[in-house]
């Protein structure tokens, strides 16, 4: 450490203080006393200072210290002090705030009332220099740092308030209220002072507005007390509701509690082990935390959710547990019960600053272990990290190759069937927060795409009422979940830079040099054998190989689930044969013209009503001349993971090309098991 002392690079702080007394800022005997004391107290060593009095006011001094330099200058009249502090030494500056803001800061007098005014100060730490890598890195302020970025770097903040700084075994706690110039009452702070006049300026004021609570870990932004329950709901609830019934749930991480929290709002839920690693994390949450894990307005559940019923609470590193106990070579008996949902909320994979988290995304015994323990229909929910950009490089070349390496272990999982990605981003982080599910049966696809009234009837039904009956989801709803189905555009992006490039990911957009036809002859032909009058189509003209046919009619089929034709057969079948001829004649179309999604366990039917419905198909494949605009996967099986999929299945499973050149007057013929 003392070889850092020599380095060149240092710390600068920068206070402002209002509200002085105006006799000290004019004093240079007492303000040098208060620069003496300081430099004290930050344990540096003051070689010299001089201070210089100025017309008509205020006071300038300078100090030279060993490690580099202190400096303020006064404004008596005004009650202001600027105050610059600047060492190469390895002592931390931070601390030395409340210092300054006690030996520099003496409170002026109201001449009306006789007492102390408050005063109030705002400050500013920053790194400076050049550091290596590693130690930049390993500094927990350094510019790459969300402490430094949100607390201890910006100027303009009302209030920034310590509120714990500590060390477990395992990493850096650190714990702030934060109130910035700009913040402006929410509507919890307007109903809770009263806020109802239109005109009154307080509105536009921090005045009345709540500060955010903010935890750091080693420096990276956890959670904020404003935002962080659209972040738990967002992490938890997208996977409690694409499993059908989960009662056994597991939480690695999660030692705040509000992962918990999110879990135990659903009725079916029966068990809830989280395994945390950090139990000092745990002490902190619950004592300056309490909101995180407060339960209390959940009917039937305790007030802390650590103490509810149904809550397991494992102070164990989560990667060896689900090893020791799932493992390859297991040593330890499992769980009578499998898991349902399992649910990772530790730190993301691609945080650098503590090794705690590395191994959960790069073990593979680990990663199998989890679906080792998973029920037939679990699904796994992993927090990783911010969202790509369009910007990035290929993805295992790139700041969050830790991420692709994970995505590549489960995508290799024999057990992994099927992997979604999703974003939220009003979460209280300055990029969009990214997530991943991972389901062990293909059923799930279902769920995951189930519309938004699907999600609100199960959120009806599932969800416990609240004391308050308030809503307990304040961000979640079948809309979001909807939101969440379809990958951001980023995902396909930096997906199809990885190299050799993925099959798919030629098939992303139409070809522009490939013409659309549209326009084709109709004609009824009488089958010799059957009677049955049936339509065929013609092309009119040269239709080149590869060129797209009918992609207007094709893009307007129908996409019914198989959950509505269930019902429209049950309909049938209550109101007897030739009672609702309408519905059977829509029953025998389907049959006949539709075909399933090529996304296994969807759910989906894709009903062609356009033209491309009468071209006739033809179990001789060689009289085909109509084909699939998406070939079928080269291996036979689609991969478990892949956002260009996600994005464009439907094109894959409707739009179709001409499978060599078509003749003028020629039939148009698909194969017979074209879709199968």
């Amino acid at each position: 450490e003392s070889l850092l002392q020599y380095l060149p690079a240092g710390q600068h702080l920068l206070v402002d203080i209002e509200g002085i007394e105006a006799d000290f800022l004019n004093s240079e005997a007492r303000l040098a006393k208060a620069m003496v004391d300081t430099t004290t107290h930050a344990g540096l060593t003051l070689l010299s200072y001089h201070c210089h009095s100025l017309q008509p006011a205020g006071v300038s001094c300078v100090g030279v210290l060993l490690e580099s330099h202190i400096s303020f200058h006064t404004w008596p009249d005004e009650g202001v002090i600027t105050l610059d502090l600047f060492t190469c030494g390895s002592n931390p500056l931070v601390p030395v705030v409340p210092v300054i803001e006690k030996l520099f800061g003496v409170p002026r007098i109201n001449p009306e009332t006789g007492l102390k005014q408050e005063t109030r100060s705002v400050w500013s730490h920053e790194l400076r220099g050049f550091r290596s890598f590693d130690n930049r890195k390993k500094h927990y302020l350094d510019g790459s740092s969300d402490l430094a970025y949100y607390v201890t770097s910006p100027l303009d903040v009302v209030m920034k308030k310590e509120i714990i700084s500590d060390f477990s075994e395992y990493q850096r706690i650190d714990i702030w209220d934060i109130l910035h110039v700009g913040d402006t009452p929410s509507y919890a702070d307007a109903l809770k002072h009263g806020l109802i006049e239109k005109d009154d300026p307080r509105w536009f004021l921090p005045d009345l507005a709540s500060p955010t609570r903010m935890l750091f870990l080693d420096g990276a932004l956890q959670s904020q007390s404003k935002t962080e329950r659209v972040y738990h709901e967002a992490l938890v609830q997208p996977a409690m509701f694409t499993h059908p019934n989960p009662t056994n749930i597991a939480i690695i991480g999660g030692g705040l509690g509000a992962t918990l929290r999110e879990v135990l709002k659903h009725s079916t839920v029966k068990s809830a082990t989280m395994i945390e690693i950090d139990e000092k994390l745990n002490g902190v949450a619950r004592e300056h935390l309490p909101y995180m894990s407060d339960c209390s307005d959940l009917v039937g559940r305790a007030s802390c959710c650590f103490d509810d019923e149904v809550a397991n609470i494992i102070y164990d590193d989560g990667k060896e547990w689900f090893v020791d106990r799932y493992g390859a070579t297991a040593s330890k008996a499992p769980p009578k019960e499998k898991f349902d949902v399992i649910i990772m909320d530790a730190l993301e994979p691609d945080h650098d600053k503590t090794d705690i988290s590395s191994p959960l995304y790069t073990d593979r015994n680990f990663i199998s272990s989890l679906f080792e323990s998973l029920s037939d229909e679990g699904v796994i929910v992993i927090q990783v990290g911010a969202a790509p950009s369009i910007n990035d490089q290929r993805p295992d070349l790139s700041v969050h190759a830790r991420r692709e390496q994970f995505f590549r272990l489960l995508e290799s999982e024999v057990s992994a069937a099927a992997m979604f990605v999703y974003e939220e981003a009003h979460s209280g982080f300055i990029e969009p927060r990214s997530f991943l599910v991972a389901c062990k049966s293909m059923g799930c696809r279902q769920r995951w795409s189930a519309g938004a009234e699907s999600i609100d009837f199960n959120i009806y039904e599932r969800i416990v009422q609240t004391v308050s009956e308030g809503p307990a989801l304040v961000n979640y709803d079948g809309s979001t979940h909807a939101s969440y189905s379809t990958p951001p555009r980023a995902w396909e992006t930096v997906y199809c830079r990885r190299e050799p490039q993925p099959f798919e990911c030629t098939y992303r957009n139409l070809d522009v040099n490939m013409d659309i036809y549209s326009d084709f002859e109709k004609r009824n032909a009488t089958d010799p054998n059957t009677g049955k009058i049936s339509s065929k189509v013609f092309a009119k003209e040269v239709i080149p190989k590869g060129s797209y046919i009918m992609l207007e009619d094709l893009a307007s089929s129908l996409i019914i689930s198989d959950g509505t034709i269930a019902n429209l057969k049950g309909n049938t079948e209550v109101s007897g044969a030739g009672r609702v001829s309408v519905i059977e004649d829509l029953l025998s179309f389907i049959d006949n013209h539709g075909h399933k999604s090529s996304a296994e366990g969807s759910g989906i039917n894709l009903v062609e009503v356009g033209g491309s419905f009468m071209i006739r198909r033809s179990e001789d494949a060689s009289e085909a001349n109509v084909g699939k605009w998406m070939p079928s996967y080269p291996s036979g099986k689609e991969p478990t993971y892949s956002p260009v999929y996600e994005r464009h299945r439907a094109s894959f499973d409707l739009f179709l090309v001409a499978t060599r050149d078509i003749g003028e007057g020629e039939e148009l013929v698909k194969p017979i098991d074209l879709w199968d």
